[in-house]
């Protein structure tokens, strides 16, 4: 007689490059993984995450209890549908994802940004487990932000609380936005590649300039000194408003963590918190898992388990 099938949660990253999907247990210990390419268009989009679902169920002979997705852009996690999306995605404003892997996977499914799930991951099985207040921040192409307070999510009315990238006031560079001085035009990926080129270097991609940065070249490090202090500078911020006690970071340019830290620590030595406490800074435990982990987590509580 064979053994029962393990319970499992299914959590699904989908950005704009990739989409990932993690098979946990109700505890979040991940059991398998899968990762495809990110198609063009909304349905496109379900068919690979439902794809990867059902492959990692069978090949795990498991019993899915339900789905999470953590996606970008501006969401309505009650209703489970994207409401703005960035011209990356094509048809995926006005999706109805949860509802769709709803039909398609059987299954109660759910929807959360992509950094609110990064915050939720990293707070249940991350870096700051346990955290009560806590701020998120994903620094790769863009600056993503979260909020935790009281032990949960706050998103605000509007689904915008903790967006520190467009918090203005970092000088008078352009954004992606298309308006002026925001965080997020000195610390994402793409605007410290730009920044560099600016100053003289080559057309390189963000990890290259941290690779010349990490080997001593001048420029390359000051426009990363420049991008930690500006994330010390939004942190700051942030404390004085909501007296957040920890930080997580995360997303790709935080690889360049040995750059980072130390701009961040000397913005928040030079301008400490209203406090006088030290705020706890920590980087991504879960790195590319985060945003899965955590929607797997948004499942494990609305289901209870």
């Amino acid at each position: 007689m064979s053994a029962p099938a393990t319970n499992v949660i299914a959590g699904v990253d989908i950005g704009g490059t990739a989409t990932q999907v993690v098979l946990c247990t109700p505890q979040l210990e991940i059991i398998g993984r899968a990762t495809t390419p990110t198609p063009r268009g909304g349905d496109a989009m379900i068919d690979a995450a439902v794809g990867m679902i059902a492959g990692l169920v069978a090949e795990h002979d498991t019993e899915l209890l339900g789905v999470g997705v953590g996606a970008a852009g501006v969401v309505d996690s009650v209703a489970g549908e994207v409401l703005v999306a960035s011209d990356t995605f094509v048809d995926w404003a006005g999706y109805r994802v949860a509802a769709e892997l709803r039909r398609r996977v059987g299954v109660p499914a759910f929807l959360e940004n992509d950094v609110n799930a990064f915050l939720t991951g990293e707070t249940a099985a991350g870096a700051i487990t346990g955290a009560t207040d806590a701020l998120a921040i994903m620094i790769g192409t863009g600056v993503g932000g979260a909020l935790w307070v009281d032990g949960r999510l706050f998103s605000g009315p509007h689904g915008a609380a903790g967006e520190i990238g467009h918090m203005p006031g970092f000088g008078d560079a352009v954004c992606s936005c298309g308006r002026h001085g925001h965080l997020e035009s000195v610390a994402a990926g793409r605007q410290i590649a730009l920044r560099y080129r600016e100053a003289g270097g080559d057309e390189l991609r963000s990890a290259e300039i941290a690779r010349r940065a990490e080997a001593g070249e001048p420029r390359a490090a000051a426009v990363f000194r420049t991008a930690g202090r500006a994330v010390g500078q939004a942190i700051s911020a942030v404390s004085a408003l909501v007296d957040v006690t920890t930080v997580v970071v995360g997303g790709g340019v935080s690889n360049a963590w040995g750059l980072l830290a130390p701009a961040i620590d000397g913005y928040l030595s030079d301008e400490p918190p209203v406090s006088g406490l030290p705020i706890r800074i920590e980087r991504s435990t879960l790195g590319k898992d985060a945003v899965a982990v955590g929607a797997a987590s948004r499942v494990r509580t609305e289901l209870g388990l």
